[in-house]
Parts: C-alpha cells; structure tokens; sequence
C-alpha cells in the first residue's frame, strides 16, 4: 500500500469513519474509497453490501478480479438504564463485538455486582454521555422508563445520528415521550428514528427475551438493506 493511501485510511479509521481498500488482484493496482465517496462510485453496490456485512470479500466485476478490505468502526451500543433487560443485553452484546456501556445515575442499578466486566458510568445524561463519543456506529438503547434519564438522553442520540435508537415503552408511553421531546426542540424527523416499542415484534415478556428482540432489531438496522429493514419492522 502507498504511503499516501496508508496516511488516508489511518485518518478515516482515526476518526471512525468506514472505508474500503480496492484492490485488483491481477495488477495489484490499489485505490482508497471513503464512507462519503461510496455513493458515487462506480462500485457502490458491492462497497455498500461489504460494509454492511463488515466484511472484507472477493468480487468481480466487469472481468476484473477485485479484493475488498473493509475498515469499519467498532460498532458501540450505549444502553441508558441499569435495569433487568440491560443485564441480559449487555453480555449479549459483547458477544457479538460491541463496546458496551452502561449508563444510569442510580447508584443502586449501576452496580459492579449487577453489571460484572461491563463499563458503568453513574452519572445523568448531561454528564455521562458526551465523554463516550457517542456516533453515527453506536447503537443506543434507552430503557429506564424515566423521563428525567431517557428523554436528554435521546436528545444527546438525536444530535449524534446514531444508527440504532431505541426506547422501551409501549405505543402510549411512546406517544407521550414524543410529546415531550417535540416540547425540548426535537425534530419529527429525529423523534420518526426511535424504534418503539423496542425491539422486534417477536412476543418478547421476560427480560432475556425482550433483550434479544433488541438485538435482533439492532442487527437488522447494521446489516441488512433499507428496503428489507422497513419489511422486518
């Protein structure tokens, strides 16, 4: 790899930005695509449904050999709440290769002893958040049901795109949190991002099983495409 295509790439990955490498196999000819770049590329459909895939791949395409290395984020996923179902979705998710933090300034929920090898932070929002660079590859999920927690948590999710945003609570409750948020300067568009009720619709009641609804519903917001996201919804 030349230098200047080294330095690039060490500049994306530095600011958790996706590329990926191109290489044609028969020459060795190398070149760099950027996350902002992917759309008009000539390349675009196979560079999307690699780094939806996280994976670095084999392609061909109009007769050449092509080598794909995809450099993607770390995915992260913020959950706000130390309740049951985070007890049960956070190792879920550290299985599955995301950095987990736990949020929730009750001292009483965010314990070691409940959350053992998994960061805590036990702070409100305003505090806790800005320091965990939250981005558009955090998965946020909120689920204290408290308003005074999850709705400046939200807001903090909003301005930081993430790619998943969730909050527990049912068709009501989330009508109401919506009221809330419109009165806090949030716009439709950010309050139409909040998957409620959380999780996908898979008859989910103890706090093990709505956490995998979750991760469910996470797993298709990373991977598959739009078209099939709004038919798993």
């Amino acid at each position: 790899m030349k230098l200047q295509t080294l330095a690039e790439l060490n500049a994306e990955r530095a600011a958790r930005r996706p590329a990926i490498v191109v290489t044609d196999t028969a020459s060795g000819e190398q070149r760099l695509v950027k996350a902002k770049d992917f759309a008009a590329d000539p390349l675009r459909g196979e560079l999307d449904k690699a780094l939806r895939m996280g994976k670095s791949c084999n392609v061909e395409v109009a007769g050449k050999k092509l080598f794909l290395n995809v450099y993607a984020p770390t995915a992260k996923m913020v959950i706000v709440g130390a309740v049951h179902i985070s007890q049960a979705l956070a190792p879920m998710a550290r299985s599955l290769g995301y950095d987990v933090t736990v949020v929730d300034p009750r001292t009483a929920f965010a314990s070691p002893e409940r959350f053992p090898d998994v960061p805590l932070v036990a702070e409100w929002p305003d505090v806790a958040l800005p320091p965990l660079n939250v981005d558009r590859y955090t998965a946020f999920v909120a689920v204290t049901h408290d308003p005074k927690i999850d709705d400046p948590a939200l807001l903090h999710a909003f301005q930081r795109e993430c790619f998943y945003i969730g909050a527990l609570g049912s068709r009501k409750t989330h009508a109401k949190r919506a009221e809330r948020l419109r009165a806090l300067g949030a716009k439709e568009t950010d309050i139409s991002r909040i998957h409620a009720p959380i999780g996908l619709p898979i008859g989910a009641v103890s706090p093990s099983e709505i956490a995998v609804s979750i991760m469910a519903e996470i797993t298709a917001q990373l991977r598959l495409p739009a078209k099939e996201k709004e038919e798993a919804a």
